[in-house]
């Protein structure tokens, strides 16, 4: 009789484990947190990378899920400020019993939110920034779709000194982490061709006080203005420099927010360049980028392609990717596992890779430049810009 019920405890103990699983995976459900900015100045990042990981949640969700759950999203607004994201994500990661970060915005609030994160051995995966800590390998939980901001820099000063001729190149940034990243970048790239920094301008992030920068910068007068700011801002110092009859070859990072860019800029973002890091989302002759448009529309009729929205629904795609590889008990570890020793993922005929030491599954840049009507052109080179 005690051996009946010590087996029949064991075998109780064994369907609560079973039961209990991972935090944040249920019998019918996984539930994801993404701490982001959705008010202010800029949310039509966090909005944007919300839409595209909905997206590909909800179409995942119509084919019954991954293995058999439910993907869920919870959204904290952390306005793109440090201190909220820190309270954001100890909410998600402590109140809400999430399973892993995703599509978090920002460089400041990633220096900030990561090794909470990290701390709690919570995934930290697809963060809308390029910064150059995140692709730290040692950096166990964290997982990257995007390429570097020192990749876009890159890109810029080659495309400007190759295809234009240009020398003479100034930047306007935004006084912080993710500001300071793009200039550690343009540094680098600059000094690699043996050219100086021919003035600098910058802001306060959550503001478009851009004026004591536009006038030092026109002073200058240089060739070329690249920027590493939110569209609001950035938008503000190209509209006033263009009513002050300044008007170099403005270059823009992704992070801007392309569309929310060209939105705010009007008409006087004609000419205006902006480096991706997702594929073209107008060009549907690739599956994935097809099942992008079907997705976001399937969720909100009204919705447009954009890169912001495009990235994030790649980010959940690789997510949704990586659980169906990870298994049907998934675990927090596993999903890590599941993508660094993964290798390759095929996500709709676009390629990502990882490794045990690489945690960054796209490396290309696309150029692209705003048309008058305030449309996007891909280009191989910046010279094609001056057809249009």
């Amino acid at each position: 009789m005690r051996r009946f019920i010590m087996l029949a405890a064991g075998a109780a103990l064994a369907a609560l484990g079973t039961a209990r699983a991972e935090t944040g995976v249920s019998a019918d459900a996984i539930v994801f947190g993404q701490a982001a900015v959705l008010q202010g100045p800029a949310s039509a990042l966090g909005l944007g990378m919300k839409e595209g990981l909905e997206a590909a949640f909800q179409e995942a969700n119509r084919k019954g899920g991954v293995h058999g759950r439910q993907l869920k999203l919870i959204s904290v607004d952390d306005g793109y400020e440090p201190a909220k994201s820190m309270a954001a994500t100890r909410k998600l990661i402590e109140d809400d019993k999430v399973f892993a970060l995703i599509g978090p915005v920002g460089t400041p609030t990633a220096v900030a939110a990561q090794p909470i994160a990290a701390a709690a051995n919570v995934p930290f995966i697809g963060a809308f920034t390029g910064a150059s800590f995140l692709r730290n390998p040692n950096l166990e939980n964290v997982i990257n779709v995007r390429a570097s901001y020192d990749a876009e820099t890159e890109a810029w000063v080659k495309h400007l000194t190759e295809d234009l001729k240009l020398e003479r190149i100034a930047i306007f940034y935004q006084d912080d982490a993710f500001g300071r990243a793009g200039l550690s970048g343009f540094e680098k790239a600059m000094k690699k061709r043996g050219l100086p920094i021919l003035a600098e301008g910058s802001y306060e992030r959550n503001t478009t006080a851009v004026k004591t920068a536009l006038l030092a910068l026109r002073k200058a007068q240089p060739e070329a203005v690249v920027m590493v700011g939110a569209y609001q801002p950035c938008a503000e110092f190209i509209k006033l420099a263009r009513s002050i009859e300044f008007s170099p070859v403005f270059v823009n990072i992704s992070f801007v927010g392309a569309s929310a860019l060209a939105k705010a800029l009007g008409k006087e973002g004609a000419g205006v360049i902006v480096s991706q890091v997702v594929p073209f989302p107008w060009d549907a002759s690739t599956k994935v980028i097809a099942d992008y448009h079907a997705a976001i529309k399937a969720r909100d009729p009204k919705a447009e392609p954009e890169f912001v929205s495009l990235e994030g629904y790649l980010v959940g795609r690789l997510a949704i990717a990586a659980l169906e590889r990870a298994g049907s008990e998934p675990t927090r570890a596993g999903l890590l596992k599941a993508i660094k020793e993964g290798g390759a993922f095929d996500i709709g005929g676009l390629q990502m890779s990882f490794g045990p030491n690489d945690n960054e599954g796209l490396d290309k840049v696309f150029m692209t430049v705003i048309a008058p009507d305030g449309s996007f052109k891909a280009v191989d080179r910046l010279t094609q810009m001056l057809a249009h």
